[in-house]
């Protein structure tokens, strides 16, 4: 099984949810880590690593987003953010500090461990050899061995979700794919409640490398555009 001796940080202020996502996660497997205050999450991190973090930013000492940005630049670690808005800016600020994805609550728990499953195979998959050297699309270069992204001869540094929407986009240009689809071979998620984070990933990725890259197709998906 997956999750064996795969171990889960919970950083959670309110006890109730802690309690709740703690008791699922053992449940599934885990080992499970929990603490309340963002000092104390950047500790737990720094004595011994996690797999993944589940990670609420409404935190007391600093809030999550703060934690996000000191341990994902140093090590980084599997994010799922956890916000009580569904709040845009919240969500982009999040992935934009290094979060993979994240739940707005009230959030389902079979959910919650549904992505915690999808999150930690897609981290497995990326520390795998790349079975490719690389893409180059017009002035788009992407290093999947290193991964590592330029445009124009300048890199460009995206999380690792970001990273892995763009190589699933890039090998097939002009193609376009649908939300869907993004979430199942990128995600890893067999149901459709995820598009919003598609979206935001999308957003991402745009405003790092361009407006014009990737072109939407309402109510279907996106596409890499690249020059004829």
């Amino acid at each position: 099984m997956e999750s064996i001796e795969r171990r889960i940080l919970v950083v959670e202020d309110e006890r109730a949810i802690a309690d709740a996502v703690a008791a699922r996660l053992r449940a599934e497997g885990f080992l499970v880590q929990v603490v309340g205050d963002g000092p104390s999450a950047v500790a737990a991190v720094r004595q011994s690593p996690p797999d993944l973090m589940i990670l609420d930013i409404m935190l007391p000492g600093f809030d999550g987003l703060e934690v996000c940005r000191r341990i994902q630049g140093e090590r980084p670690v599997p994010v799922l953010m956890l916000t009580a808005r569904d709040d845009e800016t919240d969500q982009l600020i999040g992935l934009a500090v290094g979060a993979d994805d994240y739940m707005v609550k009230p959030f389902s728990m079979r959910v919650l461990a549904a992505r915690v499953h999808a999150l930690l195979r897609r981290a497995d998959k990326a520390a795998a050899p790349a079975p490719t050297p690389g893409l180059r699309i017009g002035d788009l270069e992407i290093n999947q061995a290193e991964r590592r992204v330029l445009r124009g001869g300048v890199e460009v540094h995206l999380t690792p979700t970001e990273f892995d929407l763009l190589v699933h986009l890039a090998a097939r240009p002009r193609t376009v794919l649908p939300r869907e689809r993004l979430l199942a071979d990128v995600w890893g998620w067999a149901d459709t409640s995820g598009t919003r984070t598609v979206d935001s990933h999308i957003k991402g990725l745009r405003r790092k490398l361009g407006a014009g890259l990737i072109r939407t197709v309402h109510g279907v998906g996106y596409a890499l555009e690249v020059e004829r």
